[in-house]
């Protein structure tokens, strides 16, 4: 069946109200104390030190041990991301013309992160011209990049037909480009490494028509 557009939920706490003491009064004000203000809390969902495309500030390199990606995780509610996005995956479309794709694909990332989500959790593919975040790193050597996917501890960015790149639970497609028939070998490959959510980012009557509207 052709792809229905859906959104990530965001879900936030709300704080209960404040305790009074048993007289019903409440507790003086504090006085300020002289010295710097708070310090400004950094950019949701990444390392404070870390930065996405678009986002002021230098990458931070990869940070402890190497972990073990989340194929290998347990404990978690999601499905493992060995399956296969036809027997466990959800699917959602983002409608998006093609120069737009890359831009829908980062706020899909970001409401991800907004409801949840671990950055290590999500891969980003893309069918045309590479993502920015990927450009940048792959600057800086193929090792330094290809650490970064291992580390599994941030928001992952490769090309489609990158065959290292491993499953995660959240695996988002940017269809930005390329031929019909690279995005019909592009998206079924996406869908295999999605353990948990897939989503496309795309023309849906495109997407739609080169699956055969199979998904």
């Amino acid at each position: 069946m052709p792809l229905i557009p859906e959104e990530p939920q965001i879900h936030e706490s709300v704080p209960g109200p404040r305790a009074t003491s048993a007289a019903g009064r409440t507790a003086p004000t504090p006085r300020p104390v002289p010295g710097p203000g708070p310090r400004p809390a950094p950019p949701r969902g990444a390392p404070a030190a870390s930065a996405r495309p678009g986002k002021p500030g230098p990458a931070a390199p990869p940070r402890g041990p190497v972990a073990a990606p989340p194929a290998q995780r347990t404990g978690s509610p999601q499905p493992p991301a060995s399956e296969t996005g036809t027997a466990g995956a959800q699917l959602q479309l983002i409608p998006a013309p093609a120069a737009g794709a890359i831009d829908a694909a980062d706020e899909a990332v970001d409401l991800l992160l907004d409801s949840g989500r671990a950055p290590g959790e999500i891969l980003v593919l893309t069918t045309g011209e590479t993502h920015p975040w990927a450009a940048h790193e792959l600057s800086f050597g193929e090792a330094s990049y290809w650490a970064q996917h291992d580390a599994a501890d941030d928001v992952f960015y490769a090309d489609a037909d990158a065959e290292r790149a491993t499953g995660r639970p959240v695996v988002v497609v940017a269809v930005n480009g390329d031929t019909d028939e690279v995005t019909a070998r592009a998206l079924p490959s996406a869908m295999a490494r999605a353990g948990a959510l897939l989503i496309v980012c795309g023309d849906p009557q495109r997407i739609n028509t080169v699956l055969g509207a199979g998904v």
